[in-house]
């Protein structure tokens, strides 16, 4: 999945290249990364990405090992439930009821590959089995705000011996916690950061999005009697003006009774903000985290990134300066998940050259 416009991390994230067709940690962008993950599990073939239109040229770029009957765009975002059900639409006739479908978000760091191999081979299984939604949870290392959770129920149940390969019952989903409410899921112990990785079978899915999207399931019934044929284009933009964009999270997984969590501990971050970017990042005798054309003095505990400018910055604490071809951040370090209020605000007052 693709579509995301990573407006956390601008100015380098910006709506015409979004976070995941960047360079941020890693020898590729994080597209590449992510598809690199995967290839010693699945053959190229048997990979899809889905993501707005807009970015095909940077998919094609990027991903050339992807057959381009492989490569599914979207006439705009409508969130993670609709993008899904796209997918499994263009596909439907390729896959069995009983085929397995791993979603992935592009634009995830993660690092001890061999356990997260392990941890999705085991929800593969989990899916085949149990015909459930399975998700991944990580163990949280820290109260982190930007994350959402996922509680866990820690009775066996009929979980067999899935239960000692770390498989669960969900309890709940959580957004992104305030830091108190984050404190306190950390002290309880059964939650969970929610990886936003999903595996189910394709029967699975479309009983779950008929049964609590309706609605959008009438519009992709519909919607799949044009597969391959000339009308497809304008079905799917008539489509995608009505409904409604909704989360899988708040759709499907909220709601549904049969949803498992595989509990991993693989290094994993959901690399959303500069703040995560620095945390993430080597650091010098001082704590800077200094990249590009920068002469710091004096300066401690800063991240200054410089692509096209020289940045000079002196007798300064705790700051983020990022620079872009027309644009320079400047924040507070602790505050950079507040961007978005500053795009938003860019929005508002039709700044929109610079997003």
């Amino acid at each position: 999945m693709a579509g995301g416009l990573g407006v956390r991390l601008w100015p380098r994230s910006t709506e015409k290249q979004p976070k995941q067709f960047i360079h941020l940690l890693g020898e590729g962008t994080m597209i590449q990364n992510t598809v690199t993950r995967l290839l010693p599990l699945f053959p190229p073939e048997d990979i899809y990405i889905v993501a707005s239109g807009d970015f095909s040229e940077f998919i094609i770029d990027q991903l050339p090992i992807i057959p381009s009957q492989n490569l599914i765009f979207e006439p705009y975002g409508k969130n993670t439930a609709p993008c899904l059900a796209l997918v499994l639409t263009n596909i439907r006739e390729k896959c069995g009821d009983d085929t397995i479908i791993a979603a992935f978000p592009s634009d995830h760091v993660i690092y001890n590959t061999r356990e997260f191999h392990h941890s999705l081979e085991t929800a593969i299984n989990v899916a085949a089995e149990r015909k459930g939604i399975v998700t991944i949870g990580i163990t949280p290392t820290r109260p982190e705000t930007g994350f959402g959770y996922i509680q866990v129920d820690d009775k066996t149940r009929d979980l067999k011996d899935f239960y000692n390969e770390g498989v669960r019952y969900t309890k709940t989903f959580a957004e992104k916690p305030d830091e108190d409410t984050a404190e306190r899921f950390i002290q309880s112990g059964d939650f969970f950061w929610n990886s936003g990785i999903v595996v189910w079978r394709v029967d699975t899915f479309w009983k779950a999005f008929e049964k609590f999207l309706p609605e959008h399931d009438k519009m992709f019934k519909l919607l799949g009697k044009t597969i391959g044929k000339e009308m497809y284009p304008g079905a799917l933009e008539d489509i995608y003006r009505q409904i409604q964009s909704i989360s899988l999270d708040y759709g499907i997984l909220e709601k549904a009774g049969n949803v498992f969590v595989v509990e991993s501990s693989f290094n994993w971050s959901d690399l959303g903000t500069w703040d995560e970017l620095y945390r993430l990042s080597m650091k010098d005798a001082r704590n800077n985290v200094i990249a590009g054309d920068v002469v710091s003095i004096n300066t401690s505990n800063c991240f200054v990134n410089s692509s096209k400018k020289m940045i000079g910055i002196v007798g300064v604490d705790n700051l983020i300066v990022i620079d872009s071809d027309d644009s320079v951040l400047i924040c507070r370090r602790g505050h950079s998940g507040d961007i978005k209020e500053l795009i938003d605000y860019m929005r508002r007052k039709q700044i929109n050259h610079y997003l």
